[in-house]
């Protein structure tokens, strides 16, 4: 029998609950619902921007970031950027809408761009558990909001993170109010837990299935651009943290142009990688469609295999987040089928350990 099929082994190797957890991340979004409903933003907020800027690395921050471009491409009228590293740009001014996206409120590189970026006159905005972030919203009087701490490494708190900062940008007007579709999501991931879960057999389970044909393999995920960009980057960063896999993603069609062309490499090279194909054939045009179907088909005889993942719900936000959350329980299988604990990062506590020499 695959360990996959024993459930009593796999949470005996998982010492902080993390399928548990993936399991029942309905409660945490319906949490991060019911916090985001209490939030109110200073009326000061509610005025025209002229660019978002959103503070995140690693986790679920720089992840809930993306994510507003992958949900509101057609909507937002200000450009939405990323900021992941210690400096804030120097577009910065008053019409900067500073969102710091921090679950420990100690990621260093947001505290040095967040004084940066309130230096340059950014109107500042926090979601974070507490931390230093914490500190300084207070002592400045900043807007923030205050979201749990218990469910472990930041990676897993993302529903405490993204329902938060989609309604905040809802209430100022900035994007439309998607409740009802996070409730949607909501429903439906009481059953993606269940389907995907650990009690689940291999025989009925995509994600153990999906993690089984990983195994000795590096998985490379392709996505889409207009949506699906920030889905593959969070596959890409679960299999690295969760797994403990080089893992490698990109984008159609934007990889047609380049990486494509690696394609020809050495075949027995090329045959180490594991190709996951993420599709929606509701949000990805017919011509993204079909560069996909053409690229799954061409890699079929190239790469280690080729596994094609399609989305579910019926809204955006239940479309995307029924990727993510299937990610999230592959990421975890692809550790626990190698006898391997998701939860420890000792090489980033390590690179923090030498950074602090």
């Amino acid at each position: 029998m695959t360990i996959l099929d024993n459930p009593a082994r796999l949470r005996e190797l998982d010492s902080m609950d993390s399928i548990k957890t993936t399991e029942n991340y309905h409660l945490q979004f319906t949490e991060g619902l019911d916090l985001a409903t209490k939030f109110t933003l200073p009326a000061a907020y509610r005025r025209p921007w002229q660019q978002i800027l959103i503070l995140g690395t690693g986790g679920g921050s720089s992840i809930a970031g993306a994510l507003l471009n992958s949900l509101f491409i057609d909507h937002l009228k200000q450009p939405v950027i990323v900021n992941q590293g210690y400096n804030a740009p120097a577009f910065v001014n008053e019409d900067t809408l500073v969102i710091a996206l921090s679950h420990s409120g100690n990621t260093e590189e947001i505290l040095s761009a967040l004084g940066q970026a309130c230096h340059l006159g950014g109107k500042p905005l926090a979601i974070t558990a507490g931390g230093a972030l914490a500190d300084i919203c207070q002592a400045e009087s900043f807007p923030h909001l205050i979201v749990p701490r218990d469910i472990g490494h930041p990676r897993r708190n993302l529903g405490y993170i993204v329902v938060p900062l989609v309604l905040a940008l809802a209430q100022l007007g900035l994007v439309p109010d998607i409740s009802a579709d996070i409730r949607e999501t909501i429903t439906a991931m009481e059953s993606w837990g269940q389907q995907w879960g650990a009690n689940t057999p291999l025989a009925d389970n995509q994600a153990k299935q999906l993690a089984q044909a990983i195994k000795g393999h590096i998985p490379l995920v392709y996505g889409s651009s207009d949506h699906l960009g920030a889905v593959a980057w969070r596959w890409k960063n679960q299999f690295g943290e969760n797994s403990k896999l080089m893992a490698f993603y990109n984008l159609i069609p934007h990889l047609h142009h380049d990486e494509a062309v690696g394609w020809d490499m050495e075949p027995q090279l090329l045959n180490k990688l594991m190709l996951i194909m993420l599709r929606d054939n509701i949000l990805d045009s017919p011509k993204v469609q079909k560069r996909k179907q053409i690229s799954a088909e061409m890699l079929s005889t190239r790469m280690g295999g080729v596994r094609e993942v399609w989305a579910q719900g019926e809204s955006r936000f239940a479309r995307l987040f029924s990727l993510i959350h299937l990610g999230d329980f592959v990421s975890l299988y692809a550790a626990l089928i190698r006898e391997i604990d998701p939860t420890p990062v000792e090489i980033i506590n390590l690179f923090k350990e030498k950074m602090g020499q």
